[in-house]
C-alpha cells in the first residue's frame, strides 16, 4: 500500500479540464497537485524544478506537443512517471507513446475513477491502459519476439487453476495486496505466483499478461 503523498503535475491547454482534474484528485488524501500548465514547453522547465512523481498530460496542444513533452521528460527526468490523458484512441498515436515509455494512457471520456486507477497502478510500477483501448494496443505490445505464434502458449495448458485465478485478478488491475485479501493468501505469495505466471508464459510486463488473459477469455476486453 502506498502511504507517501504522490506529487502530480498536470498539463492540458484547457483550463476547464484541469479544474475538473483538480476536483477528482482533491478527494484523495495521498495525492497532491504541485503544478499545472497549459503549455508543454513551459511545463518541461517546471517539471525539472518541482520534481513531480507523475506527469499527467494531453497529446494535442498548441506549440510543443504532448509527444514532444513525453520525449523531453523521459530524456531529462526519467524518474517521472507519465500518464497520458487524451481524447485520441488512434492506435498509431498510442503505440508511439507506449514505445516512448509512457506508464499509463487514459481516455478523457473515461476520466474520473479510471484516472485514479491509472495513478494507483503507476505508483505500483505497473502500466495502465483504459479498458476501451487495451485490446487494440496490447495486441501489438504483447507480441512475442521469438517468432512464436501471436497467440502464444495456452494459459489452460501451462497454468494451474490458482495461477489462472491470479492472472484474472492481475488483469483486472488488482494489486498484490488486494489479490491476497481476496484469496486469503499473503501478498508475498501472490508475488511468487505472479513471477511464476510470467515465467511460464515468457512474459515480462503486466500489459502482456492482460492481452493473454483477454485472448484466453479469462477476462473481457
Amino acid at each position: 500500500m502506498n502511504t507517501a503523498v504522490c506529487k502530480l503535475y498536470l498539463v492540458d491547454d484547457h483550463a476547464i479540464l484541469r479544474e475538473g482534474l483538480r476536483l477528482i484528485i482533491s478527494g484523495q488524501s495521498d495525492l497532491q497537485i504541485i503544478g499545472e500548465n497549459g503549455n508543454a514547453e513551459q511545463a518541461l522547465d517546471e517539471i525539472g524544478k518541482l520534481e513531480p512523481d507523475i506527469l499527467i498530460t494531453d497529446i494535442s496542444m498548441p506549440g510543443v506537443s504532448g509527444i514532444d513533452l513525453v520525449k523531453g521528460v523521459k530524456r531529462y527526468y526519467p524518474k517521472v512517471q507519465v500518464i497520458i490523458l487524451s481524447r485520441h484512441d488512434n492506435e498509431e498515436y498510442i503505440q508511439k507513446l507506449v514505445d516512448l515509455g509512457i506508464n499509463g494512457y487514459v481516455l478523457k471520456d473515461d476520466a474520473g475513477e479510471d484516472l485514479l486507477r491509472a495513478i494507483d497502478a503507476v505508483r505500483r510500477k505497473e502500466t495502465y491502459l483504459s479498458p476501451r483501448i487495451a485490446t487494440r494496443v496490447l495486441s501489438n505490445i504483447g507480441k512475442k519476439k521469438n517468432g512464436e505464434p501471436e497467440d502464444g502458449p495456452s494459459v489452460f495448458s501451462v497454468l494451474s487453476d490458482r495461477e489462472r485465478q491470479i492472472l484474472k485478478l492481475i488483469s483486472e488491475g488488482n494489486s498484490n495486496e488486494k489479490i491476497g485479501k481476496l484469496l486469503h493468501i499473503s501478498p508475498a505469495t501472490v508475488k511468487v505466483h505472479r513471477a511464476n505466471i510470467m515465467k511460464k508464459l515468457d512474459l515480462h510486463k503486466v500489459a502482456d499478461l492482460v492481452v493473454y488473459a483477454i485472448r484466453a477469455g479469462i477476462v473481457e476486453s
